[in-house]
């Protein structure tokens, strides 16, 4: 028995050396040349000078301006992610996912009707204030999804 358990280990090793060895064998790529000798009486640059440089008749890009964008711009691209102008099926149902794992208790990926009926009578006894299994057009109003003020287009303060 312990000749077997000393032999496995042995393989074992030989089998880890010849890895370590196999992998240490890389090729190893040609240095970076030498820099050249300066030449005598060259100028040597000084190394705590600031470079400068004559911008006079450069300009740069043009700034980005925000874009005034109607309500139905607004809605079409809460539904294109990837901004191509086109809204396919895959993003038009992925911002119904968090909604739908909400739905789904179980978490198999199925909505039976158990499922949203349970959850649909949770939401209905939250309304029902008074629990008169009755909802007055108060407590529906408290059902409405909350408004929440418009961000402003730009967020510069000039």
């Amino acid at each position: 028995m312990n000749r077997m358990v000393l032999g496995a280990f042995g393989a074992l090793l030989l089998v880890a050396i010849g890895v370590f060895w196999w992998q240490g064998r890389a090729v190893e790529s040609p240095a970076a040349p030498l820099p050249e000798a300066e030449e005598a009486g060259a100028a040597r640059p000084d190394a705590d000078a600031i470079p400068a440089a004559d911008v006079g008749g450069m300009q740069g890009p043009a700034l980005p301006t925000a874009v005034e964008m109607t309500r139905e711009q607004e809605r079409f691209f809460r539904y294109d992610r990837n901004r191509d102008l086109e809204i396919t099926r895959n993003e038009m149902l992925s911002t119904r996912v968090a909604a739908f794992r909400k739905l789904d208790k179980d978490g198999n990926n199925l909505l039976t009707f158990e499922e949203w009926a349970v959850t649909t009578v949770d939401r209905f006894e939250k309304m029902d204030a008074d629990h008169n299994q009755r909802l007055t057009p108060a407590e529906f109003a408290t059902s409405a999804p909350k408004r929440t003020a418009r961000k402003p287009a730009s967020k510069c303060s000039c």
